[in-house]
């Protein structure tokens, strides 16, 4: 993967070049503020590579550190809509967040510092996304879902049907979905058939169903 990471810790910013270089994965480009992304993938983007494979941005970054580098990343997708985004941050910010995750079909993340723990999971995370795949943290799924609830926009679906859809939009294959919800895959199949059909999907590619799916839940 060709990568940007946007953070202003210049520690953490060389822990996860130094994490992502040693598994193979190049770091096209770093830098510690907003208009420092917005600068380096235009460059990037006009350059004979082209776009990179996915930027890894903090939310909190300079002047004010408080959400400058999703602003900058909500900017970039509208710019470039197939430009793969992993947003990482201490916190759950839902405006920004929502449009974010809404803006695109392709390839979008939000996790939560704290929860990134785990090196593997982190650096497939990465990849996902970088594949046009989603990977969301369960408490974003969680804050987000709660809104949608409020909003009552997804009250065709059951109780179950709803669980399967949380599952998917943290970016859980159906096997995985199975194995959390002790169920066959069969039967995971039958409820992700049924949520296409409740949100009026129509047949398509699975995979872009599935992320429509995911947006459509978070964005109502």
């Amino acid at each position: 993967m060709r990568v940007v990471i946007a953070e202003d810790s210049v520690l953490l910013r060389e822990g996860l070049t130094r994490l992502l270089t040693d598994r193979g994965h190049e770091v096209v480009a770093g830098v510690g503020d907003g208009d420092g992304l917005v600068a380096e993938v235009r460059r990037l983007a006009a350059a004979p590579e082209g776009l990179p494979d996915v930027v890894v941005a903090d939310v909190r970054m300079p002047p004010s550190h408080t959400d400058e580098g999703l602003r900058a990343c909500v900017r970039l997708r509208k710019e470039f809509p197939r430009l793969s985004v992993l947003v990482l941050s201490q916190y759950v910010e839902e405006q920004y967040a929502t449009e974010l995750l809404a803006g695109s079909g392709h390839g979008v993340g939000y996790l939560l510092k704290d929860r990134v723990a785990d090196v593997r999971e982190f650096v497939d995370a990465v990849a996902r996304v970088a594949a046009g795949g989603t990977a969301l943290d369960p408490e974003v799924v969680a804050q987000l879902l709660g809104r949608s609830r409020r909003q009552d926009s997804l009250a065709g679906l059951t109780p179950r049907e709803r669980e399967v859809l949380g599952l998917m939009a943290e970016g859980r294959t159906n096997s995985a979905i199975a194995a959390q919800l002790v169920v066959t895959g069969g039967a995971v199949e039958k409820h992700i058939s049924n949520i296409f059909q409740k949100l009026g999907l129509a047949q398509s590619d699975a995979d872009h169903r599935r992320v429509l799916a995911v947006l459509r839940y978070l964005n109502s």
